[in-house]
């Protein structure tokens, strides 16, 4: 009985140190979204926590690795979302599409993400860089376009000699714009990209870029993926992508 009850008390202190650290973080996150490395403080995040610095710094060990886990944390969450693509059971078209869309869901959700890497591309990527963890999440991602591009190339619907990065860099290109910019954007050209009766149609245009430019459609040539839902079919248009 007392090894037992030892063992609980264990279990529930790790459980309590989980929450506090998930808590830390939360916090945090908001506050370097909000203020940027520079600005946002250590005591201002105990303050909204009601808890103490040493107690943060207990847990983290200062304000640059704080700052660090909460990178790990934002790009963690999107690499593990982009995992549940099912490569296995998707035709090519729709699993690169299905990206899309899901990068545009994630980004448009999760606005803190785009403010913390735009905040630590200011800052040259110099805390990222110190991070053992960051590196290794991005490979799963570039393993995953390679695997869908592999695909598509041995059916026949993907033509271009696509580079899993660049494919990459186009879907995370348009979603993050269209997040990270929309201020300066609505103010230079009257339109809030962010609005609702604009959403959709963004939503479907980065998914049949992506398709277009993989199935040689946006040269001229024949669409040769399926349509959402439909058989290939030849010629220009949705209907080929």
């Amino acid at each position: 009985m007392p090894s037992h009850s030892v063992t609980s008390a264990s279990g529930e202190r790790q459980r309590d140190a989980d929450r506090t650290r998930a808590e830390i973080l939360e916090v945090a996150q908001r506050e370097f979204a909000r203020h940027g490395y520079a600005g946002a403080r250590v005591d201002d995040m105990a303050a909204l926590m009601r808890t103490t610095k040493r107690m943060i710094y207990y847990y983290f060990g200062g304000k640059e690795k704080l700052y660090v886990a909460v990178l790990e944390k934002a790009y963690g969450e999107v690499r593990k979302l982009e995992s549940t693509i099912d490569v296995q059971h998707l035709a090519p078209v729709e699993a690169i599409r299905t990206l899309a869309e899901l990068t545009f869901d994630h980004h448009e959700a999760h606005p803190d993400f785009i403010k913390l890497v735009s905040i630590e591309n200011i800052h040259q990527a110099e805390h990222l860089r110190k991070s053992e963890a960051l590196p290794n999440l991005s490979g799963p991602v570039a393993e995953l376009i390679s695997q869908i591009l592999d695909a598509g190339r041995a059916s026949g619907d993907f033509v271009a000699e696509a580079d899993a990065i660049d494919v990459h860099m186009m879907i995370s290109s348009f979603c993050f714009f269209r997040i990270a910019n929309q201020h300066t954007f609505g103010a230079l050209f009257g339109r809030d990209m962010t609005a609702p009766e604009h959403r959709e149609r963004h939503r479907e245009m980065i998914g049949e870029m992506v398709v277009a430019y993989l199935t040689g459609a946006g040269r001229g040539g024949p669409a040769r993926g399926p349509a959402r839902g439909g058989p290939a079919q030849n010629g220009p248009g949705r209907g080929g992508s």
